[in-house]
């Protein structure tokens, strides 16, 4: 299978595991995705975030996804057990769509590392 076919089968399967259980079966886009990857990583599952806290929670799942790639590292928690992290490389300069295929490529390379899809 083409790398290509193989990247969009697995987002199908992240896209499917996130609409089973988050979405009444509605079709999630990537920041919604992003949002409760942050969440997770954050740890604090039941309860309300503030609209700045929601764009943390993305930064968060962002650095995350892309720590493997060298963009980010992880540095500490703050006094609140938020995790923050260090730029260690300045993402290239893209164009959308190659954003978006980064994104979407980090999202399920997550997903597999935690065994939540094949």
């Amino acid at each position: 299978m083409a790398r290509d076919e193989q990247l969009k089968e697995r987002w199908n399967r992240t896209t499917a595991f996130f609409q089973e259980r988050f979405s009444d079966g509605e079709a999630m886009d990537l920041d919604s995705i992003l949002f409760l990857i942050g969440v997770q990583e954050l740890g604090q599952l039941h309860r309300k975030f503030r609209k700045d806290e929601k764009y943390q929670l993305m930064h968060i799942a962002i650095c995350r996804v892309l720590e493997p790639y060298g963009y980010y590292e992880f540095s500490h928690f703050d006094e609140e057990k938020w995790p923050h992290y260090a730029v260690v490389q300045k993402l290239p300069a893209l164009k959308a769509g190659e954003q978006s295929l980064l994104m979407k490529e980090a999202i399920v390379n997550y997903m597999m590392d935690a065994g939540v899809i094949e």
